[in-house]
């Protein structure tokens, strides 16, 4: 059997996160590597344990009652980072919902995420996400005229009114689809990046397993019922924070209160856009079997902070068009007022520095290539504990960006975000004498 070996060491000195946290303070550091009967076979890991409290991200009211104890924390979030629901979410008259931080990605609260559901118009969220990726990769200008065909001529349910002999622009079709909900709109715009709408619909497929939207189905281009065209709130969620981060240039439509197109302006039908300035998005959706959907996002300026957070939150099933809007309100009164987000690290701060062997030089940065922040429910954010596990050994040479490490965030057992550490810079080999001396070195001290 391999002999292990502790090794005592001081503690690891880590940086408070910069930003809107003033301190974070390091309760305790340890380094254990194991060994094996060659340094290279394993690596070995080092990790250190930092809870962050105090006063960080708190109220200042607060901070004022916290003063006096001292001592703030951070928190981190992720994009992947696991759900977590806290005490005290809203009951809402709904079929399913969700909350999501958006800032954090992370999911706030939810009823029935996962239920299969008919999505309605909130289908026209996908159908955008495409003609604006198209827009971006130059495939589609925003000055074509698609023709109007019979189908879309022809088609049902809310429209734009277009006429065939008087086509549209693609910038205009858009506004029609987003603001106005035109079925006409969607089908055109689905034939000018497909040729038909049959076609688009398997893009729109294609699309949605590449976004990981594993419990939805599409079959139209409009959200016209089909009993194989099915979404999930969750899904939905992933699709709309998707359109807002993928392409902020052209999210800012779905803040436009009416739209104006052959003489006939409709007004758009997010209510939440009318009474709640930090409101500006995203879209609606009815049918007699959906009921009323609304998804809706709003950005705020967290107190005391400067940061500003995003939150979405879906409600489908309601049973009327004021009911969708109440309950989204409410949600995101509650996730604004009942959350906070809290940092951890800010990009490219370095979160210490680590031992490298046959390096040109003995230590390299790590740190993150973007903020690290997560959602926690408000009054806790001190509990919030952050741990950095590191690779060890470190062979040169390293480059800048490479994963050195992993940090998690945790609230109590709770795992909040797991993010790679990563190196801030690039560390060459050591000349051959260096490689030789640290060899002998890692092997003394197996």
């Amino acid at each position: 059997m391999p002999r292990r070996r502790r090794i005592r060491s001081g503690a690891a000195r880590l940086p408070a996160p910069q930003g809107p946290h003033p301190e974070v303070s390091i309760i305790r550091a340890s380094r254990i590597m194991k060994y094996t009967p060659h340094p290279m076979a394993h690596a070995a890991f080092l990790i250190a344990t930092i809870t962050l409290t105090g006063a960080l991200a708190l109220s200042p009211a607060q901070a004022a009652k916290k003063s006096a104890r001292a001592a703030p924390p951070a928190a981190a979030p992720a994009p992947t980072a696991p759900a977590q629901q806290p005490g005290g979410a809203p009951v809402l008259a709904a079929r399913a919902w969700l909350l999501v931080d958006i800032t954090t990605g992370q999911t706030l609260a939810s009823s029935e995420p996962d239920m299969k559901v008919e999505p309605a118009s909130l289908t026209k969220l996908m159908t955008a996400h495409l003609v604006f990726n198209a827009l971006d990769e130059k495939k589609l200008s925003g000055d074509a005229r698609p023709p109007v065909s019979q189908a879309a001529w022809k088609a049902i349910g809310s429209r734009m009114f277009v006429e065939p002999a008087k086509p549209a622009t693609v910038n205009e079709l858009l506004q029609g689809m987003i603001i106005q909900s035109g079925n006409d709109a969607s089908i055109i715009l689905a034939e000018a990046l497909a040729g038909s709408e049959a076609a688009f619909t398997e893009r729109m497929n294609l699309e949605a397993k590449r976004l990981g939207l594993t419990n939805t189905s599409f079959r139209n281009s409009t959200g016209l019922p089909n009993p194989q065209h099915y979404s999930t709130a969750r899904d939905l969620a992933v699709l709309a924070t998707r359109l807002i981060t993928d392409h902020p240039q052209h999210y800012a439509l779905y803040s436009r209160k009416e739209y104006t197109y052959n003489g006939i302006t409709q007004p758009n039908r997010n209510r939440l856009l009318f009474i709640d300035p930090s409101v500006d998005g995203v879209k609606t959706g009815h049918t007699e079997a959906a009921g009323f959907c609304l998804i809706a996002s709003a950005r705020r300026e967290q107190a005391g902070t400067g940061l500003q957070r995003r939150l979405l939150s879906v409600v489908l099933g309601t049973a009327s068009e004021s009911a969708r809007a109440i309950e989204s309100q409410k949600l995101l009164n509650w996730g604004f007022q009942g959350t906070e987000a809290v940092k951890v690290f800010a990009k490219d701060q370095s979160s210490g520095s680590y031992r490298v062997w046959k390096g040109a030089a003995p230590e390299v940065k790590a740190g993150f290539d973007k903020d690290i922040l997560v959602s926690v429910p408000r009054g806790q954010a001190g509990a919030v504990k952050a741990e950095i596990e590191r690779l060890q050994p470190l062979i040169a040479p390293v480059n800048r960006g490479q994963r050195i490490g992993t940090l998690r965030v945790k609230l109590g057992d709770q795992l909040l975000a797991e993010r790679p550490v990563l190196a801030l810079e690039e560390v060459g080999q050591a000349g051959l004498f260096g490689r030789a001396w640290d060899t002998i070195r890692l092997w003394m001290e197996r």
